[in-house]
């Protein structure tokens, strides 16, 4: 089916590099005598895509070199007549006929370690396509309301338009069907999330390099077997609720954590390994000039790792330090059908409303999980309610080791998770807060800090 795909990604870069935000404007209420006269120009050429009055759903057998010249031949003369109302029309209907096709695309992926686009022409049209996942909470016409663009017309390919990715690099991981056995059944997903401790357990050096002020971490390694003890038994315990998600904060993990974990995955007997949370999203660690976190499936197999790309900036004396980080400009994105797209964005990222935009607007989120080591919550409230404009619910985690004496009441909450609601739901509902306990306040870390919370659909 490559040979579609790329046609669909031609077509779309034309309209895309043709038409004003007008355009799409006027064509989401397109008349239905335009309606008609599309449906007729797209029939009467190509009748293969058509079953009776309905539109048929493609498979391989059907791409025969009659059909690819008859959809090649229609698609150059609409681009030549400018035809962009047509041309629309014809996406849509691709887009429709490719329905199953795309089910199936997807659970071939669900087989890959990764996944790359479904044309092999992204470069020179600038588009990439892939199956766009359902989600159980986002609407149908999800953004139609505030961004005028070609994707608001498409439900079952995933339009991707490198002008918005700009530098970033995407990697693309279908989640395999049995990690979320229960979803459909449920048709919820159950998140745990953890502050994990308050000590910090490392250092911040700051150093000098290319008349900047930067700082690393430097980790201690004496507490390496008491932390990475404390984070298994976050997964345990995660485990007896039987959580889908399980979050972790920034920079409270280590050099020897990964290992650590691994090992005790694979040591579990097999039916204590399928209670685990689904995916582990464990706390990042700082290394070569990297802030990076860890993603574990319950099989014990890492799924990928994702590195912070926006440098965290503090003041110390009346001094700014940079994070000296090197961004990798890969970002990971999540794919599971029902629950959408999901994408780590590791604090800064977070706030860094450029790059957040980006990725919402490029793969339209519909979860992102922020580990974050911060003085404040405010921030990340702020930018969460943006993405709740757009369909896209979060889950926050920062930690008490972040916490500073004199920002108390910054650290009421701890954490929280941001949900999209029915308009006829109770507004309470939308934020889910995690409390900091008492003990943080005076010293006292009793390290049994872990909150939980359900993510329903609409």
């Amino acid at each position: 089916m490559t040979n579609i795909f790329n046609t669909v990604a031609e077509l779309c870069s034309f309209i895309i590099s043709s038409c004003t935000e007008d355009f799409f404007v006027k064509y989401s209420c397109i008349s239905f005598s335009e309606k008609m006269r599309n449906n007729e120009i797209v029939s009467s050429r190509i009748s293969e895509l058509f079953d009776g009055k309905n539109v048929k759903q493609l498979s391989d057998s059907d791409e025969t070199p009659a059909f690819f010249s008859k959809l090649n031949d229609l698609s150059l003369e609409l681009r030549q007549k400018k035809d962009y109302f047509a041309i629309t029309g014809l996406i849509q209907k691709l887009d429709e006929a490719l329905q199953s096709e795309l089910l199936r695309k997807i659970e071939s992926f669900q087989k890959d370690d990764f996944s790359v686009v479904l044309n092999n022409n992204r470069e020179s049209t600038g588009v990439g396509l892939l199956p766009r996942c359902s989600c159980i909470w986002e609407r149908k016409h999800r953004l139609s309301h505030s961004y005028n663009r070609l994707d608001n017309f498409l439900f079952n390919m995933l339009l991707m338009e490198n002008s918005i990715l700009g530098e970033l690099i995407d990697k693309h991981f279908f989640l395999k069907k049995e990690l979320f056995p229960n979803f459909w059944e449920r048709r919820f997903l159950k998140i745990a999330a953890t502050p994990l401790r308050l000590e910090r357990g490392f250092d911040v050096l700051p150093y000098s390099a290319d008349k900047v002020q930067y700082f690393k971490i430097a980790y201690k390694e004496e507490d390496f077997e008491t932390e990475n003890d404390l984070i298994w038994s976050k997964i345990l315990a995660a485990s007896k609720e039987k959580c889908d998600i399980l979050v972790f904060p920034e920079m409270l993990g280590n050099p020897k954590m990964v290992d650590f974990v691994s090992k005790k995955l694979r040591d579990l007997p097999k039916n204590e390994r399928d209670s685990l949370p689904s995916l582990l999203i464990l706390p990042s660690f700082w290394e070569k000039k990297g802030n990076t976190v860890t993603i574990f499936d319950k099989f014990g197999n890492i799924v990928c790792t994702q590195s912070k790309q926006n440098p965290f900036r503090v003041e110390h004396g009346g001094v700014g330090y940079l994070e000296g980080i090197t961004s990798s400009l890969v970002v990971n994105i999540f794919h599971f059908e029902g629950i959408g797209r999901m994408a780590i964005l590791i604090c800064k990222d977070f706030l860094t409303t450029k790059y957040l935009e980006q990725l919402m607007r490029c793969f339209k989120l519909t979860l992102i999980i922020v580990p974050s080591f911060s003085t404040g919550s405010y921030d990340f409230r702020q930018s969460s309610d943006l993405c709740a404009h757009d369909d896209c619910n979060v889950v926050w985690i920062n930690t008490c080791a972040a916490l500073e004496k004199g920002k108390e009441s910054n650290f009421e909450t701890i954490g929280y998770v941001r949900k999209r609601i029915s308009r006829t739901d109770d507004e309470a509902q939308k934020l889910c807060k995690m409390p900091i306990c008492s003990g943080a306040f005076i010293g006292k870390c009793e390290h049994n800090c872990i909150y939980y919370e359900n993510i329903y659909g609409i």
